[in-house]
């Protein structure tokens, strides 16, 4: 679903259907004449105004059915969650804090569809993209849910019972691990506005920005605060600088986890090395998408190895918390 999120995203076909129908939106355009009206619909709006005033049909088709196998994927997988719960709720299977959470899980979905249709809207006011910090709020949903699924399905696993002093030994590793979330949300959501802002097409050398370590017209927007948010050239540099961060905390978290006073265990040593070959192979391909100006299937290995990477953190992350806690 990320995946193909990022694709359309890439592809620029995340405004080709410029209505929400969350049913009669199932079925795409039958014939020619349908076509013509979904297209004639496109028109109406500024990215085929300013960007696409020769856009032929078959042109529009292709983007078309990225942006509906996006809706379409993300109605599957609202049947996928639906039917079994429903099932598992008639029957009894499903109480206390499972279904509260599973509850969270359905309405963040619901969340999610509103959350996209509103990213959408904001490209067909008077502007032909979408609003950055929308395409951010509705990536970050994304691996809320994802992390709640993940964090979900681990507390149903069975763990082995810990050593007793495993809480006093998992502090520094469990505070370490918490730091790298932080950073790791922070270059996520700045990935989506590099993706937002096509900021990625600018500045296309590594390490130097346009010959230097800070690029030129940093703080040119006002208030200054702005700059953060909307200046391609700070948002870049800030999703280049976070990657240092993060390899150096998880430098930190392998040096920790195999430091033998810390008697971590295997578990937490083979996590902390793949948490740290996850940080070299994404900071990797992220070079290689800015250095090669963006090829679709790069940019979209970038992203899905994000969620890779967060998955490595968030399993990590839960293993740690679990030995902490039961002791």
């Amino acid at each position: 679903m990320l995946v193909v999120g990022g694709i359309t995203r890439l592809t620029q076909s995340g405004l080709s259907i410029v209505e929400w129908a969350p049913l009669m939106g199932v079925v795409p355009p039958v014939g020619e004449a349908q076509w013509q009206e979904a297209f004639d619909a496109y028109k109406r709006y500024p990215e085929y105004q300013q960007l696409r005033p020769t856009m032929t049909l078959a042109e529009y088709r292709f983007i078309y059915y990225w942006e509906y196998a996006h809706r379409l994927l993300a109605r599957a997988i609202g049947v996928v969650f639906l039917v079994p719960f429903l099932a598992f709720l008639a029957r009894g299977y499903l109480r206390g804090p499972l279904l509260r959470r599973l509850l969270l899980l359905f309405g963040l979905g619901a969340l999610q569809g509103l959350m996209g249709w509103l990213m959408v809207a904001s490209g067909l006011v008077d502007r032909p993209s979408v609003a950055h910090e929308r395409l951010a709020a509705h990536l970050l949903l994304a691996f809320t849910i994802f992390a709640v699924c993940l964090w979900t399905a681990a507390d149903l696993w069975p763990t082995p019972a810990p050593d007793e002093g495993a809480r006093r030994r998992l502090r520094r590793l469990h505070a370490g691990l918490v730091t790298f979330g932080a950073l790791l949300v922070l270059q996520v959501t700045y990935g989506a506005f590099v993706a937002g802002l096509d900021a990625g097409r600018a500045f296309n050398t590594w390490p130097l920005m346009a010959g230097g370590w800070w690029p030129p017209a940093a703080w040119r927007l006002d208030p200054p605060l702005r700059n953060l948010l909307d200046n391609i050239a700070t948002v870049q540099w800030i999703h280049r600088t976070v990657p240092l961060l993060l390899l150096l905390v998880a430098a930190l978290l392998v040096a920790g986890a195999w430091r033998p006073a810390a008697r971590a265990g295997g578990p937490h040593r083979a996590w902390s090395v793949a948490l740290l070959a996850g940080v070299l192979v994404q900071a990797t391909l992220g070079i290689l998408t800015l250095v090669t100006f963006v090829p679709l299937w790069l940019a979209a290995l970038h992203q899905a190895v994000a969620l890779l990477l967060f998955g490595v953190w968030l399993a990590w992350l839960h293993v740690a918390t679990r030995a902490r806690l039961a002791v």
